[in-house]
């Protein structure tokens, strides 16, 4: 069974968005082995310098690289649009080798330079979306990609 982790920067505060992806996450759990990890977003001064957003991000990357498992797809502006066959045709991939794959989505400042790198970024979309709300349609798309190989009527 695939290894599927999503690493997020930064914790859902709305019950609306927790209620979201624990939806998915029930539905996803017969379909893989899924894993959900929240990693502390690095504290900020209320209006921070460049070098201390790219210190913090590097922070960041360094922790989301240590918790990723498999192939890595960050969720960044500069990655590929990817349509759900797309996403689907991924997810087959990974299940051959390595077994395991892991989704990130960073801060709201992005991701590091090093965790793009270490992986195929993939965007949802050329529109920005906040990020609780990218964490909830990622969650989405990782269970349509699953009904997609399982050749179920949810994808239409």
């Amino acid at each position: 069974m695939l290894g599927v982790k999503l690493i997020c920067v930064g914790k859902l505060k709305e019950a609306y968005w927790r209620q979201a992806v624990a939806e998915y996450e029930k539905r996803l759990r017969p379909l893989c082995k899924w894993e959900l990890v929240e990693l502390a977003e690095a504290r900020l001064s209320s209006e921070p310098s460049q070098a201390e957003i790219g210190a913090a991000l590097e922070k960041e990357g360094e922790t989301i690289l240590r918790n990723a498992v498999g192939k890595i797809y960050p969720l960044c502006i500069e990655g590929k649009t990817v349509d759900s066959p797309g996403l689907a045709k991924r997810l087959a991939g990974a299940m051959q080798s390595p077994g395991a794959v892991s989704f990130v989505i960073g801060s709201s400042y992005g991701l590091s330079p090093a965790v793009k790198a270490a992986g195929e970024g993939i965007s949802m979309s050329p529109m920005t979306f906040p990020h609780q709300l990218a964490r909830v349609m990622l969650c989405e798309q990782i269970y349509r990609g699953f009904q997609i190989l399982g050749n179920t009527k949810y994808h239409k």
